[in-house]
């Protein structure tokens, strides 16, 4: 049986469930229409940290944060567009916003959709007029995040897109990494490294990015949860973005479109003609390994 119930907290969220799977995932659509929480089979999947999310100044560390219509930052957080430029910070500006929910689904799965149009606020730092729209959906061990990009302006819309999700890890040495790469970047050194399958958490921050995918799906085995969570995504995220901080109980895997600062350096940007739109699609998936 599936259904979405709504809870009014400091924010209202909505919670799709999956009885039979006993899956369970909140959303926020006025918090940027955020995924705050996960949970398959009495497990919680993502981490949150509340006291950041309950303060609106402060962008969430947690749940998964969608990225657009950057991903990363850029230099002294600008860019050009027609020899104009514009200040865009980290991650852009769709994180922030809040959401409409456009449509509810409790047949055969639990899914709802939200919007997040053009206004203002956005062309100030983003002269584009666009219309997002993301459907999330969970059935049994799955998640579900199908996205459609569309151009309302007059002129092709450069940008990219992610998401960013925080998983939830209790003991990081516990972790192995099966992402389709060779090497990564450390994005603070800006060094390239050979890639073991894991990494060292001794340091105060990992922040890598692996842009040369050989494969559309990375997966993490949690020995230490006797848990494997497996991302595939298709064709349009050309980087996977490691990061963590020590001393919390979160990584993240994010699958991005194209690597930071791609707004100013012109590639690997989706180009958006006018009037078009394009859809992609991130799958998470819960598998419980056998102790």
């Amino acid at each position: 049986m599936f259904a979405i119930a709504v809870k009014k907290q400091q924010y209202k969220t909505y919670i799709l469930t999956d009885q039979a799977a006993e899956s369970r995932l909140e959303v926020v659509p006025e918090r940027g229409g955020i995924i705050t929480g996960w949970r398959v089979k009495g497990q919680d999947i993502l981490y949150l940290d509340t006291a950041r999310f309950a303060n609106p100044d402060l962008s969430v560390r947690g749940g998964i944060p969608i990225l657009f219509p950057i991903c990363g930052n850029l230099p002294d957080n600008t860019y050009t567009h027609n020899d104009q430029p514009y200040t865009l910070k980290q991650h852009g500006f769709a994180r922030d916003l809040p959401w409409e929910v456009r449509e509810q689904i409790t047949e055969e799965r639990a899914a709802m959709t939200l919007v997040l149009t053009s206004n203002d606020q956005t062309r100030a730092v983003y002269p584009f007029d666009f219309e997002l729209a993301f459907t999330y959906q969970i059935k049994g061990n799955a998640l579900e995040i199908f996205q459609r990009y569309t151009n309302r302006s007059a002129e092709p819309m450069p940008f990219s897109t992610g998401l960013h999700p925080y998983f939830l890890a209790l003991d990081k040495t516990q972790l192995r990494f099966n992402i389709p790469a060779v090497q990564y970047q450390d994005q603070r050194a800006q060094t390239k490294h050979p890639f073991t399958g894991t990494f060292d958490f001794e340091q105060d921050e990992i922040d890598v990015a692996f842009n040369q995918l050989t494969g559309l799906a990375t997966s993490v085995t949690d020995a230490s949860r006797q848990m494997r969570i497996t991302l595939s995504y298709n064709s349009t995220y050309s980087t996977v973005v490691f990061w963590t901080v020590k001393g919390k109980d979160f990584y993240c895997v994010e699958p991005w479109s194209a690597p930071r600062n791609a707004l100013n350096v012109g590639k690997p940007l989706i180009r958006l003609q006018p009037g078009a739109s394009c859809e992609t699609l991130v799958r998470m998936t819960v598998s419980f390994l056998e102790k």
